[in-house]
């Protein structure tokens, strides 16, 4: 992991995958919330996590590089969510293609995988959920839709993801939700925030 300065007051951790993201979020929210560090934001990516709002950043990186956070699989018990989805997708067929496997198939291995909030981006309330072993990544739309309705549950590279509002978009569809994701007025406003684990049950 190397520490960089980013502006004036912001620290960026550059991690080796999505694992010691997961590891470095949790040990960094941990020690923030035990007083132990100050910081505004600290906000996970696929590789990268951001201290944004740091007093001081010099101070800061020293306390980081000193701690040793621990696996990501020991983090500690985090809170699930259950997303009902009717496994209806346009691009079903194709990702059962991709995998080699029916259309059940591909049901029973999204329900049957344990997914993980790897960061939020894109759109508001838009979850990255990793969990999908590296074989079953699978590639994006050549073309994106131009609107992609609200609730879709898709796949992209490795990840699952579940639009919280109607946008354009390039996953490959599978299901759908009625879940809300995203509420301005809710507090966090995000349904699926990092670290949260998911599971897409049929239903």
């Amino acid at each position: 992991m190397r520490i960089r300065p980013v502006g004036t007051n912001a620290l960026l951790l550059d991690c080796d995958g999505p694992d010691q993201v997961e590891a470095w979020r949790a040990e960094l929210w941990r020690r923030r919330a035990a007083g132990e560090l100050t910081a505004v934001e600290i906000v996970p990516a696929a590789r990268t996590v951001l201290l944004d709002g740091v007093p001081d950043p010099a101070r800061a990186a020293a306390l980081v590089a000193g701690w040793t956070p621990r696996p990501a699989a020991d983090a500690g018990p985090t809170d699930e969510v259950e997303v009902p989805v009717r496994y209806d997708g346009a691009d079903l067929p194709a990702v059962a293609a991709h995998w080699g496997v029916d259309v059940p198939e591909v049901v029973a291995r999204l329900t049957g995988t344990e997914f993980r909030v790897a960061f939020c981006g894109f759109a508001p309330g838009f979850a990255y959920l990793t969990g999908l072993p590296a074989e079953w990544a699978v590639p994006r739309l050549p073309t994106p839709r131009a609107r992609v309705p609200a609730g879709s549950v898709a796949l992209a590279g490795p990840y699952a993801g579940i639009y919280p509002g109607a946008s354009p978009g390039g996953w490959l569809l599978v299901g759908r939700t009625d879940l809300s994701l995203f509420d301005v007025r809710a507090d966090p406003p995000a349904r699926l925030t990092p670290g949260t684990r998911v599971r897409l049950v049929a239903g």
